[in-house]
């Protein structure tokens, strides 16, 4: 085999992978899409001009957002080949450097991890309630187990998701191109009997649905943007493909497949209006309605996997960045180091997504709180995609904004058409999103206060290592600090201060190991540190070593990898069992606080209580480790 042929095969793999991971969510948007456009919420009729009208905005809808916006523009917007909203958030921030702009920055970051959690918990919902609702087609007296189906299936996606997805992930392409195909040729079918749909690709029927039914019209959008929810996994899961697999499978196999289905599904109605109640499974002969339910039960499945996976990676991004306090964090895989899983996550999306089928029961009622979450996110991207042309490729204000305006625009457009859902259930998603938005805001908020009010006295390290060496030569005979063998850890959030466990250590010990190493782990603004570039290891001479440890925000920390890379410089030793490790365990108090700051300081002091300990979160063995607790008001 020439490497030509094995650079083919990889870039087959990963066109493949992006079709089953990255396109799930917007794969099975058919199953709900047109229903909804012509449901009781628009109330518009299933005629000519409207389901040309309708198909006009969903065909240009696809081109320009998925297509023109995401597909050959934000794609290129990458941290270092990372995409995602804190990804993008992280580079823009790094070049902003500190001022208000950084900070709007950051909050934008924020506004779009809360809105992916309030997306994250409708899509496994609609999704996998729309492929059972087939059942309601294929045989109505079946109606009634609708919904005990579709928690059985949620139940036992979430079950297994301890397991990681390594095992069954090789199965989400091959599904999802027969989806497609499948999609496809149901389409096809259906245009060759009544080609005149094909017309709709023409914009003027978009327009001249617009000036038919004026702010009707424009609330439509806030039901066709159905058809374009998920477009954001293409961005988060950029780092794992790549832009070119992504682009092929979307350019060749997701897109034509969508479009053939959706202008199927479209000749259906202007045949036969009255299957407007279901066009996606009414499109499909008798003879494979259960097969195809099947088919669908398993797209949604890969689909909502892919949001779960989605939310795992943004959570440990937040994590990692610091937006979010240390959760439990568990690779599933040897191999691929995306692969992870977070219990608190997979509990709170699981609480979240049975309380939403529970709630709404019918996909149709989910439709209407769905889109806000997604609208408002695509707007978070645009703005933040404009801050990247400015500040990472030096595009001046006018050419930066002749790009980004007319995808803001058509981003606003449907935001504001989604605002009308609110009293239909939108407010699910925005109160899910509030509530993420409102952990981060006050963790990053009051954790930062905190670690001022901790510092305010800090001890800087130079003088703390100038004392012990004065005190050990005024008592050359030992009187002094007593040193004994052995390498202790201390970490320290900041580099150049003293750690609170050391000097408790020092005051209720009295005693110091030969070698003290102060490590301090920090996040990069880029998602992957090299190892060549990790350690900064530097003397400071009487036995100490300062080190600093930098990780991007893909990584997880290994403090014992770090020591491993330092044994044996300068005289410092790391062996494992002769290294303690000491932590501050801070305890947090609130001050006499009223009103709105007693809220906030009872929120952190929770937050803080049920993170996991720096031991767990840093990879340090247990039966190594010492805790020096520290009491400290906020």
């Amino acid at each position: 085999m020439t490497p030509h042929d094995g650079r083919d095969q990889a870039w087959q793999r990963l066109t493949l992978g992006a079709l089953g991971v990255v396109y799930g969510d917007i794969g099975t948007s058919p199953l709900y899409t047109i229903r909804e456009c012509f449901g009781a919420a628009t109330g518009i009729a299933p005629t000519l001009p409207n389901v040309l009208g309708i198909l006009s905005l969903v065909f240009w809808s696809l081109i320009l957002v998925v297509t023109v916006k995401y597909v050959l523009f934000i794609l290129r917007a990458d941290n270092r080949g990372e995409g995602g909203t804190l990804a993008l958030m992280a580079l823009v921030a790094e070049r902003l450097g500190a001022g208000p702009r950084r900070r709007w920055a950051l909050a934008l970051g924020m506004v779009g991890a809360a809105l992916f959690f309030g997306d994250a918990l409708l899509t496994p919902a609609i999704s996998v309630l729309s492929a059972v609702e087939g059942l309601k087609v294929a045989a109505p007296v079946l109606e009634t187990w609708i919904v005990p189906a579709a928690i059985v299936i949620l139940v036992a996606l979430f079950a297994v998701q301890k397991r990681g997805t390594g095992l069954v992930g090789g199965l989400f392409g091959p599904v999802m191109i027969v989806w497609f195909a499948v999609l496809g040729a149901l389409g096809a079918v259906s245009i060759a009997q009544t080609p005149a749909v094909l017309a709709a690709a023409n914009p003027a029927y978009a327009i001249a649905f617009f000036a038919e039914h004026e702010l009707v019209g424009f609330l439509a959008l806030g039901v066709v943007v159905l058809a374009v929810t998920g477009c954001e996994a293409l961005y988060a899961d950029l780092g794992h493909f790549g832009r070119r697999a992504m682009s092929l499978a979307w350019l060749f196999v997701a897109l034509p497949g969508l479009l053939l289905n959706y202008f199927g599904q479209g000749a259906l109605l202007l045949r036969a209006p009255a299957a407007v109640e279901n066009p996606f499974y009414l499109l499909v002969p008798s003879w494979g309605l259960y097969p195809m339910i099947a088919l669908a039960t398993l797209a949604t499945v890969i689909a909502s996997q892919a949001v779960i996976s989605g939310a795992y990676s943004l959570s440990r991004q937040a994590v990692l960045i610091g937006f979010l306090p240390r959760l439990t964090i568990r690779h599933t895989s040897t191999r691929e180091m995306g692969q992870v899983y977070m219990p608190h996550v997979n509990a709170f999306l699981f609480a979240g997504v049975l309380a939403l089928v529970l709630g709404f029961h019918t996909s149709s009622n989910l439709a209407a709180a769905y889109g806000i979450a997604v609208t408002g996110l695509m707007v978070a991207t645009t703005v933040l995609a404009y801050f990247y042309l400015r500040r990472v490729r030096g595009w001046g204000r006018a050419a930066a904004g002749a790009l980004v305006a007319p995808f803001l625009a058509i981003d606003a457009a449907f935001f504001l058409a989604t605002l009308v859902k609110i009293p239909e259930g939108g407010w699910v998603s925005l109160l899910m999103a509030a509530l993420v938005f409102t952990v981060i805001a006050v963790w990053v908020s009051q954790r930062g206060a905190a670690q001022r009010r901790a510092e305010a006295d800090a001890l800087p390290l130079a003088d703390f290592v100038a004392r012990i060496a004065e005190k050990q030569k005024a008592a050359p005979g030992g009187n002094g600090t007593r040193r004994v063998p052995g390498t202790a850890v201390f970490l320290s959030q900041r580099a150049g201060v003293v750690p609170h466990a050391l000097l408790h250590n020092l005051k209720h010990n009295h005693v110091l190991h030969d070698r003290v190493a102060i490590v301090t782990v920090e996040t990069a603004d880029r998602p992957w540190v090299p190892l060549a570039e990790r350690v900064e290891f530097e003397k400071l001479g009487c036995g100490f070593y300062r080190i600093r440890a930098r990780y991007g925000f893909m990584q997880s920390p290994n403090v014992p990898a770090v020591l491993e890379q330092c044994d044996g410089r300068e005289g410092f030793a790391a062996e494992p069992m002769t290294t303690s490790y000491f932590f501050g365990r801070d305890k947090f108090i609130a001050r006499a606080a009223h009103g709105l700051g007693r809220w906030r300081e009872a929120m952190f002091i929770f937050l803080q209580r049920n993170a996991i300990s720096a031991a767990d979160f840093f990879r340090i063995p247990a039966n190594r480790t010492v805790e020096l607790g520290t009491q400290i008001e906020i």
